[in-house]
């Protein structure tokens, strides 16, 4: 994934996930790219792919499906986490 893509998702999680709000309407305007849960499923268990679930720690464990293999992270704690994910890797954040 070229670095650009990779920052972009990053703002987004920072943007969309953390609480300030941008609707995907506005994130299309910013050329970010979205997934649809078609391509998602098509690509689940690929090398390339990280599924990162950012949800807050109330949705998550108040939701009742998770995606397989999807690994868990705080949005409160990007700066923790971001950098520890390979920047050649697509990164798909679920916030839903």
């Amino acid at each position: 994934m070229p670095r650009m893509t990779f920052l972009i998702l990053m703002v987004l999680l920072a943007i969309g996930c953390v609480g300030m709000g941008k609707r995907s309407a506005d994130a299309k305007k910013d050329k970010v790219p979205l997934m649809t849960k078609e391509e998602l499923k098509a690509d689940l268990g690929a090398p390339n792919v990280v599924v990162l679930d950012v949800r807050t720690a109330q949705d998550w464990k108040a939701g009742d499906g998770k995606i397989a293999g999807a690994i868990r992270e705080d949005p409160e704690l990007l700066d923790r986490w971001a950098a520890k994910y390979p920047k050649e890797k697509t990164l798909v954040l679920y916030c839903a």
